[in-house]
């Protein structure tokens, strides 16, 4: 009995240091092997560009030495996938050992072939563990993606289409007196410091079931939400004509700049139906310059959320300003989600820049986030201030000083606007939000359909924001 209860103690203690260890063992009887997973899958890989690295970890939970005779690729050299074995670099290694209760880490990494092919291309493979005569496999999965690579400074007159997605390295430069047209379901992916510079015209062709997305070539999941993984968009001074229609703009450092201080003349843009999300200083950031958007949400910035600087002409209608950043490691947003301001001061010269805010106009927006003001106002009297605030809803405290009434007309303040969800990025509103059916009618006449292409006329009035509440009949 003795005996049997030491054996049973022992059986208890090796189950419980599997649950312990919190990963994937395997059941079958003639296993010697424990892999810390049974699959190991790259998620979409730009063919001919090599992929983060992945790592398996290998344990020998006997209380004796294992040797395994052989480690190596099924597929050998022909799949992309390579392998370093406990710090050997090589697709097939041999009689590697595992000492009792100890364990290895086999690192994995894959450049795969062009496909040509539209859409990705799975490429499988495993890798073989010999022990004993006894064979064990670890499954290898990655999808690879042909795509089109801009490598170039300047990019004269084209038309990027949803064939392949385009990746772009170094800045690419849209030439002046040239247009770059991007058509609808187009995916365009920057590579680290990369950015897309305008000084010709940009002409963004999305729909609301086909957008045109940008964002950063890192395309793993945990990748998702991380801010500044590439330069962003930047309409310079002398660039007009610029349309931005059902777009995504996430994960940069400014989603679109519009307008550069070095250089003479304002830029300007029409920017409908886009979102810009998850950047690190800025989502739209804006100097002397001309901006007439709509059906736009701009969210979660590190910094600024929109900063209009050194004064401009911008009209902003139904359109959704929300920063609930919430970062921990990088510190707590001392920023407003909104900036206005006519003048810019040089940092490093001290130099201040004073223009005229020709106008500053927000019709049926909401303005809000996580902090107690999300309203930035300095104005330079030396420039024009003219700015205007009609039926939106403001996160301002009741001691925010407003000063001309008259430039703040029937708006909503220090009030929560109810979205769905703002920390995981659903600025829909609630079916109890105060900003439903408050919107001005001459605004939604003009802009009947939200960012979704619903109907704001059809219900007893149009709501703030970007997006109209649609109640389900019963």
């Amino acid at each position: 009995m003795r005996c049997l209860t030491k054996i049973l103690t022992f059986l208890v203690a090796v189950v419980f240091l599997i649950a312990c260890q919190k990963e994937k063992m395997s059941s079958s009887s003639d296993t010697i092997l424990y892999f810390s997973d049974n699959i190991i899958t790259f998620d979409t890989l730009f063919t001919s560009i090599g992929s983060p690295t992945k790592n398996l970890r290998v344990t020998n939970l006997t209380n004796e030495n294992i040797t395994i005779s052989s480690v190596k690729l099924a597929g050998g050299d022909q799949n992309g996938f390579r392998l370093n074995v406990n710090g050997e670099a090589s697709n097939e290694t041999f009689n590697v050992q595992i000492a009792p209760k100890d364990s290895i880490f086999i690192f994995i990494e894959a450049t795969l072939g062009k496909n040509g092919t539209s859409g990705p291309h799975i490429t499988e493979d495993s890798i073989i563990f010999l022990v004993k005569n006894v064979e064990q496999k670890v499954k290898l999965k990655a999808w690879g993606q042909d795509f089109v690579l801009i490598n170039t400074n300047k990019i004269k007159s084209a038309v990027w289409t949803k064939d392949r997605p385009y990746l772009v390295y170094n800045e690419a430069v849209v030439d002046s007196n040239q247009t770059l047209t991007i058509e609808a379901g187009t995916a365009v992916y920057f590579h680290k410091n990369a950015g897309l510079m305008v000084k010709g015209t940009l002409i963004v062709s999305g729909t609301v079931d086909e957008p045109v997305e940008f964002k950063g070539d890192r395309l793993e999941q945990a990748y998702s939400d991380i801010p500044d993984q590439w330069n962003g968009i930047i309409l310079c001074s002398g660039s007009h004509n610029n349309v931005i229609n059902f777009a995504k703009i996430r994960n940069a450092n400014i989603g679109l700049q519009v307008g550069t201080i070095e250089h003479s003349g304002f830029a300007s843009v029409e920017l409908s139906n886009t979102r810009i999300e998850n950047m690190s200083w800025s989502g739209i950031w804006a100097m002397k310059s001309k901006i007439l958007a709509y059906n736009c949400l701009i969210s979660n910035v590190r910094y600024y959320n929109t900063a209009l600087l050194l004064g401009g002409d911008y009209q902003f209608y139904h359109s959704t300003f929300a920063n609930y950043y919430n970062n921990i490691s990088s510190g707590v947003r001392t920023t407003g989600t909104l900036l206005i301001s006519n003048y810019l001061v040089d940092t490093k010269s001290g130099v201040r820049y004073v223009g005229d805010l020709k106008s500053a106009t927000f019709g049926n927006c909401i303005i809000t986030g996580n902090r107690v003001n999300e309203l930035q106002m300095a104005l330079d009297s030396k420039g024009e201030a003219n700015y205007l605030f009609d039926r939106s809803l403001i996160q301002i405290s009741d001691t925010f000083k407003i000063g001309d009434l008259s430039r703040f007309t029937g708006i909503i303040r220090n009030v929560n606007p109810r979205f769905k969800s703002p920390y995981t990025g659903n600025f829909e509103l609630d079916t109890l939000s105060i900003a439903k059916d408050y919107g001005k009618s001459e605004y939604s006449k003009l802009y009947p359909t939200d960012l979704k292409n619903d109907s704001r006329i059809s219900d007893d009035g149009p709501d703030l924001g970007a997006f109209e509440r649609i109640e389900r009949k019963r």
